[in-house]
């Protein structure tokens, strides 16, 4: 009734506009209460802003007028609308006399803004004020907001006055400096690193509200650095044993339980010290016992304490009483109703286990009913303990029970988090082969794009290496039994990406090994598998692989095969993919047709997945070939450093680093100027007659090059219309930042990762918990026999006689190691193209030095294809694919010079770069280009054969004969 009678009298104050609020202020919070949508919210808290902006503009505001506004500002925000409109008015707030309307600009401040806003400038002034008052409740505004507001930069202005105010008279100022300075040290810990002595001070406060709020820091910094203190454990014991025996005030009391909150962080702080330290933990063994025995488990809090006393028992140094007090609590919290005592006594088992693994035995059959609790919290909460406690005797139950339950669940965070944990387990603790490649098998059938790339490689690395022993025999059926089972799951749909690998990787190893089945038949189940993921190159590119292993130990044991038309036609698709890697691979298959026995046996040696690579870096099986080509007359390689014009990216990087250090201005003379080549091949170039071209689109695929090449090639143009430009590319700059000049050249057609990656995706779910309507003590009061399923499910799970006697840890299986990429990609046919370096671009030109003319290195960054698409003649062919003057046109064209990525390192002549002039040319003759051209089926005829002589050189990939013909 006083209940009631209380309520009556504020609802009457709320109708008369009580509390010291409007009756438009309570009208708007009945408003926002009562509205139907979040729309109709966002309507009533949209006209409330309008509302009071206008009375926030208004000067001749009440100044307790403008407190309600504040606070209705206040309500907005906290309802994610923005208010930033009246933060000034919470900051001029805060400089008022009154106190009320001094708390509270300190509180809107403190909500509206943070330590990065631009208004907290403003505030660190008024709080050096309000730190000095006389009044210890502005003070304890003034250090409210020092928390929330008082930046890294700002922590010098205020700490000294912090600091003083820890000797103050009120207690409330003391407990509030303490929690600033712990404030300052978790942003800041140089800042207040040398006033840690004022910790330990105030732990032996009068008032035990200062106390518990030094408990606070003094947790941080034993966190940090345990052994320094060491010397306070005496103390922490004391303290502690005198809130239990009750000598605190009554005030402090929570639940009848005496100051529970500073009960448990001095736990927690005794966990931390008492870790590995067994005469710290001596200390410790009366005042937990006296704990354990006075401990409450018929209130929340009680019970928090208790469980605070099991984890700082499972820390210590163990003491066999102590472990069977914290084995008794557990074994309360397990049979209680409550499923949040189940999760704590679950968690606190857990803990128990790692020192004394037999504890989990006596409450087995507990275990197993919050296994099959339909709350799905605490059924991941026993996963986690099963986890801990599985052994060789066990896995096989515990991974399948997982493995059961990652195919129930929609949570993906959490399902990846089950199924690296099936893995961990059964790569641990697996008790045989057979039994590890099917579990591997079902985790990555149900979670295979959740599983780490890594689990795939061991899982092929396993099936390559067999036993580890001289037994052939089983390691052919381990094999046998892996193709079998994949050749089975093959035709199921939505299998992903890592399992399909593996699958490819395994068929084309052994599909063919035992004779079970033939060569078309698997290779067919590869082509299946290839057609059907189309938008996958990985998968493609696994697929390819193993049919050319699958054809290459065929014609090494002399059988003649006939390439399928499924095949036939994979293959001419892959060999025209803009992926490079597929069409490497499509190429080596079709080179691999072409070879003998004896280099097919060479080339791909049968069963050779295991054995080490050695890799010629130095590529020196090309010897041979380049001291050849050299004595033909072809050029020397010049090494990047040694290039004439060009800047290394070391010697950029450190000039940049040198000019950024320096700031000063440069009083060097300049450089003087050196006279430059004759601009006649410029101007040559500028008067060579056109050359008929045929606009042609540029491909899609060659729309990467940067924007700043376009521009500079715009600029090139304007100022050749005028007449001789200076060169001014290449020249080092004397002042500001080097940068690049010209654009990079454009990658390639569309780089394709073909190595073995998986693809993780990441999702949300829950799974509804419903309650439990009866607890494992009043089953066991009501059911006296126990179901034999439940009870040889447990002999499983925590292991029985037989099941120790039956079952031994099998030890032959080798830690699995990841294949290195090195031996998928064994299959290769040519020798890998040597890989060309790159010359960086030149820095911008420097208008103030008047140098020595450096060579251009500028890369074309027109497409090969679409300039070739326009050759007429002899002239033009040597224009726009050789980049040379027009005057060097009686040289015939190197048509195979377009699959180069050799960067041209000078020409000859006033251009500042080939591309750029040829450009040029065909901007400035695009008309008569359109006119004299030839048909446009003409043009697609050339281009037609253009590509053909590009692609199909010598029969070949010309991916891979680049160095040698280029």
């Amino acid at each position: 009734m006083e209940q009631l009678r209380t309520i009556g009298r504020e609802l009457a104050m709320g109708s008369q506009g009580g509390w010291g609020q409007s009756k438009e202020f309570l009208d708007l919070v009945k408003s926002i209460g009562e509205a139907r949508s979040k729309a109709e919210e966002d309507r009533i808290i949209a006209r409330e802003l309008e509302h009071l902006k206008r009375r926030l503009a208004d000067p001749d505001v009440p100044r307790r007028k403008m407190k309600e506004l504040l606070l209705r500002l206040v309500y907005a925000e906290m309802l994610g609308h923005d208010a930033s409109f009246g933060h000034i008015h919470a900051v001029k707030m805060t400089h008022d006399e009154s106190l009320p309307l001094k708390r509270t600009g300190y509180l809107a401040v403190a909500l509206f803004l943070d330590e990065r806003h631009d208004l907290v400038i403003l505030v660190v002034n008024t709080i050096q004020k309000d730190l000095r008052s006389d009044n210890y409740l502005v003070v304890c505004a003034a250090l409210t907001a020092a928390c929330r507001l008082i930046g890294e930069e700002a922590i010098p202005a205020v700490l000294p006055q912090v600091v003083e105010l820890l000797a103050h008279p009120k207690e409330a100022v003391r407990k509030k400096a303490v929690m600033a300075l712990h404030r300052f040290y978790q942003r800041s810990p140089s800042s207040v690193s040398h006033l840690v002595s004022n910790f330990r001070k105030r732990l032996c406060d009068n008032d035990p509200g200062v106390m518990g709020a030094t408990l606070c820091p003094l947790y941080d910094l034993i966190l940090e650095e345990p052994n320094s203190y060491k010397d306070l454990v005496v103390s922490f014991v004391n303290i502690l044993k005198q809130v239990a025996e009750r000598r605190l005030p009554t005030s402090y009391d929570y639940h009848q339980m005496p100051a529970p909150f500073i009960q448990i962080k001095l736990l927690k702080i005794l966990a931390v010290l008492g870790s590995g330290d067994k005469q710290a933990s001596g200390h410790m063994y009366t005042v937990l016992g006296d704990i354990f025995r006075k401990g409450d488990t018929a209130s929340n809090i009680g019970n928090a304490i208790l469980y605070e006393c099991i984890c700082c028992i499972s820390s210590i140094f163990p003491n066999p009483k102590m472990l069977e007090a914290a084995a008794e609590t557990t074994s309360k919290f397990l049979k209680s109703d409550s499923h949040n005592l189940k999760y704590m006594g679950i968690d606190a088992l857990g803990r128990l286990i790692k020192i004394n693994p037999d504890i989990a035995e006596e409450h087995q059959l507990a275990v197993i009913d919050c296994l099959e609790d339909p709350d799905d919290t605490l059924k991941r909460k026993t996963f986690e303990l099963l986890y801990k406690m599985t052994k060789s005797t066990n896995v096989e139950v515990i991974v399948d029970r997982m493995i059961e339950y990652m195919i129930n669940i929609t949570d993906h965070h959490y399902k990846t988090e089950i199924a690296s944990r099936c893995v961990e387990l059964a790569e641990q603790f697996a008790p045989s082969n057979q039994w590890f490649i099917q579990t591997m098998n079902k985790v990555f059938e149900h979670a295979g794009d959740l599983v780490n790339i890594r689990v795939a490689h061991n899982l092929m690395r396993l099936i390559a290496e067999g036993f580890g022993e001289e037994d052939e025999g089983a390691d052919s059926q381990l094999r046998s039994s892996a193709v079998d089972s994949y050749l089975r799951i093959v035709g199921e749909p939505k299998l992903p990406s890592s399992f399909l690998q593996i699958i490819c990787w395994v068929l084309g190893e052994y599909g063919t090994a035992d004779g079970k089945y033939s060569a078309s038949y698997i290779i067919g189940k590869l082509c299946d598998v290839a057609e059907a993921h189309l938008t996958d190159d990985t998968v493609k590119a696994y697929a390819i692989s193993a049919i050319l292993k699958i054809f290459a130990f065929e014609i090494a044991l002399g059988r003649k095969i006939d390439l399928l038309p499924e095949c036939q036609t994979l293959v001419d698709e892959l060999s025209a993919s803009h992926s490079t890697d597929l069409q490497q691979r499509a190429y080596e298959l079709q080179a691999l047709l072409g070879l003998d026995k004896h280099a097919v046996e060479s080339v791909m040696p049968a069963d050779a997945s295991c054995e080490d690579i050695e890799v010629d870096r130095n590529l020196s099986f090309l010897n041979s070939y380049v001291q050849q080509a050299l004595e033909n007359g072809a050029a020397p390689y010049i090494p990047e450093s040694e290039r004439s014009g060009v800047i290394s990216v070391g010697s950029y990087r450190s000039q940049e680093q040198q000019e950024a250090s320096a700031h000063t201005l440069r009083f060097e003379a300049y450089e003087m100027p050196k006279p430059s080549l004759a601009l006649a091949t410029s101007q040559a170039n500028m008067s060579t007659p056109p050359t008929d071209l045929v606009p042609v689109p540029e491909p899609g695929y060659y729309k990467e090059d940067h924007q700043t090449s376009r521009s500079q090639v715009s600029g090139d143009a304007i100022s050749g219309e005028f007449g001789v430009k200076l060169r001014l590319d290449g020249v080092q700059k004397k002042w500001g930042r080097p940068t690049y000049s010209s654009s990079t050249p454009s990658s390639s057609v569309s780089s394709q990762q073909a190595t073995n990656g998986g693809s993780h995706s990441d999702g949300g779910g829950s799974t509804s918990s419903q309650v439990r309507e009866s607890s494992y003590g009043s089953k066991r009061q009501q059911n006296t026999e126990i179901s034999a399923e439940k009870q040889r499910l447990a002999a499983s799970l925590f292991g029985s006689a037989a099941a120790k006697a039956d079952r031994k840890a099998q030890s032959s299986r080798k830690t699995a190691k990841e294949p290195s990429m090195e031996k998928a990609t064994a299959s290769s046919v040519a020798p890998q193209p040597i890989k060309e370096q790159v010359i960086p671009a030149a820095p911008p030109p420097d208008l103030l030095d008047l140098g020595d003319e450096p060579v251009s290195s500028s890369p074309p960054s027109a497409d090969p294809f679409s300039q070739l698409e326009g050759l007429l003649g002899p002239a033009s062919a040597t224009l726009v694919v050789s980049g040379t003057p027009a005057t060097s046109s009686s040289k015939a064209p190197d048509l195979m010079s377009i699959f180069s990525d050799d960067v041209p390192t000078g020409v000859t002549g006033g251009s500042t770069d080939p591309t750029l002039g040829d450009v040029n040319l065909m901007n400035s003759h695009k008309g008569a280009a359109a006119k004299k051209g030839p048909s446009l089926q003409d043009a697609l005829q050339k281009d037609a054969t253009a590509r053909q002589v590009g692609v199909t050189p010598t029969g070949n990939n010309p991916n891979l004969f680049k160095d040698l013909l280029g």
